[in-house]
């Protein structure tokens, strides 16, 4: 008899919980009406929802919109020890995604950036411009510190005026404090670069660097971008046939790497001027925005070397950094 009653006792609370469950997720009935209408208390409503869940009446699933992949980014993240990828629905060569990742870093900065951020940024990328021309400003006025140039960036007149606009543009909308680096990219030597570095006005921007809390930068292959060939901080044809060489892919501020992502040591380091390689690994949380065919294998040392921790790059780059170059299907909403 004792059995017999436990029974129909278990098939009532599951019938109750069926009940509830379909109100609730099906019908859109709140918790209080659903009480209400049943005669129980909130309480238990809420009690026999949880129970429904764990006992499998109720599934949730996601169900990614079309031009989300967030079962890549994850997959990226976890490959390449990442602190967070956004993969944006475009593909192609370098040039023709610029657009979208610029909108996509925009709206990444908008929603990610703290207040009391100290941001570092690599002038000399044209998405990066794209980015910050396409963000908006955050209603409540200033809440960055400071927004702080990584490399010298005295070069060609028209090319500065796209640099120095990022810059002052990005403060803008942040109302954080612009701290240029008025000085070249590129020097002669050692001996040139740490007489520029000695100036005061340069070495406060050096000090700058060891206080950022968010770096944001563009990765650099063999081949220079058309906005850093003309802003003449390069190296010569013969600099980077020796770079070649030595196995280089890519470059973060000017500073080269190999395809495992390992720092190039050789004497050009000397002649750059911006932030060291040790200064920048140690910024808590280093974004890279790159994207496009011909970059692919500068992004992947760059992941595998540990040079950011927060990747933003195009679909196609995403599938071959994910081991699935051959996958053309796309997420179904």
């Amino acid at each position: 008899m004792t059995r017999t009653t436990r029974m129909a006792t278990s098939d009532e609370q599951l019938r109750l919980m069926t009940r509830i469950a379909r109100l609730y997720h099906e019908q859109g009935m709140r918790q209080p009406r659903i009480a209400e209408e049943l005669h129980i208390s909130q309480a238990r409503v809420s009690r026999l929802l949880t129970q429904a869940a764990k006992l499998g009446i109720v599934r949730t699933i996601v169900v990614p919109p079309e031009g989300v992949f967030a079962e890549l980014e994850e997959e990226i993240a976890a490959r390449y020890g990442l602190r967070d990828v956004v993969v944006v629905d475009v593909e192609g060569e370098a040039d023709s995604v610029i657009p979208a990742l610029g909108a996509a870093t925009a709206v990444y900065l908008e929603t990610t950036l703290m207040e009391g951020d100290r941001l570092g940024i690599s002038s000399w990328s044209a998405t990066l411009l794209a980015a910050v021309e396409a963000m908006r400003s955050r209603p409540g006025g200033r809440f960055l510190e400071e927004v702080v140039q990584l490399m010298g960036g005295v070069g060609d007149p028209q090319v500065q005026v796209q640099a120095t606009r990022l810059m002052g543009r990005l403060a803008e909308l942040t109302g954080a404090e612009p701290v240029f680096m008025s000085a070249p990219g590129l020097v002669a030597g050692a001996t040139v670069r740490d007489a520029i570095l000695g100036d005061p006005k340069v070495s406060s921007v050096a000090a700058a660097w060891k206080n950022l809390t968010i770096a944001i930068v563009g990765i650099g292959s063999l081949e220079p971008s058309p906005l850093l060939r003309r802003s003449g901080n390069i190296f010569s044809d013969d600099d980077q046939e020796q770079l070649r060489g030595l196995g280089a892919v890519g470059d973060i501020c000017l500073h080269f790497f190999d395809e495992q992502g390992t720092l190039l040591d050789t004497e050009l380091n000397d002649r750059v001027i911006g932030i060291t390689p040790d200064v920048y690994r140690a910024v808590p949380r280093r974004v890279a925005v790159a994207g496009g065919d011909r970059k692919y294998a500068a992004i992947r040392a760059a992941v595998l070397g540990g040079w950011v921790d927060v990747l933003i790059t195009d679909l196609g780059v995403a599938r071959r950094l994910a081991g699935r170059p051959d996958r053309t299907e796309r997420q179904a909403p």
